[in-house]
């Protein structure tokens, strides 16, 4: 029950930090200040992009592999648990190189404008759920070889699948084939002679 509580809070934990990257990753990191009112001036302002679109692009891939962890079993999920460990690493490192250097990517492609560049709380709240990624995913790596797994109810039964067809089911089939050929329909029951 235990490891259960655990699984369940871990994979929460997971799937939160994931979307919170793809959402903060496509907010505003970068503030621009017009030093007039003091009123933050955002993306509109020459075009210039402000977000961290790489954040985003690797939590999606982290939330896909928590996704493929809760409906699989065996090695490969374990091969998928690595998978989301390499995309949360992704993302806090993607996460803490946005915080440093956006900043000063924003102000050189606005060196005419008198702004000072700062960053937002979607900044901070990026690299918290870098942070809170990679913390889940190394728990999931360790822990995914005892959670609990879906049954099998649904799974495709061997023995339907394992019997080859016999000798005489592939003759009814080419017997069918052979007279959609010839432009008879295989349906009709052959004339008896009686003209019905």
């Amino acid at each position: 029950m235990a490891e259960r509580s655990r699984f369940g809070v871990v994979v929460l934990g997971g799937l939160v930090a994931g979307g919170a990257a793809a959402v903060v990753g496509a907010r505003d990191w970068v503030s621009l200040d017009d030093g007039g009112s003091g009123d933050l001036v955002f993306a509109s302002t020459g075009g210039v992009d402000l977000t961290a679109p790489p954040v985003t692009a690797t939590a999606l891939v982290l939330l896909a592999s928590w996704g493929v962890v809760l409906v699989t079993r065996g090695g490969f999920r374990r091969a998928v648990a690595w998978l989301g460990l390499v995309a949360a690493v992704a993302v806090l490192g993607f996460a803490v190189a946005s915080w440093l250097v956006r900043p000063d990517e924003v102000a050189d492609d606005l060196p005419t404008l008198d702004l000072d560049v700062g960053r937002t709380v979607w900044a901070y709240l990026g690299v918290g759920a870098g942070v809170l990624a990679v913390t889940t995913s190394v728990l999931a790596v360790r822990g995914v070889g005892r959670w609990p797994e879906m049954g099998r109810r649904y799974d495709s039964p061997v023995e339907a699948t394992a019997a080859p067809p016999s000798d005489d089911a592939e003759q009814a089939s080419l017997d069918l084939w052979r007279a959609m050929d010839e432009g008879r329909d295989p349906t009709d029951s052959p004339d008896d002679g009686t003209g019905h």
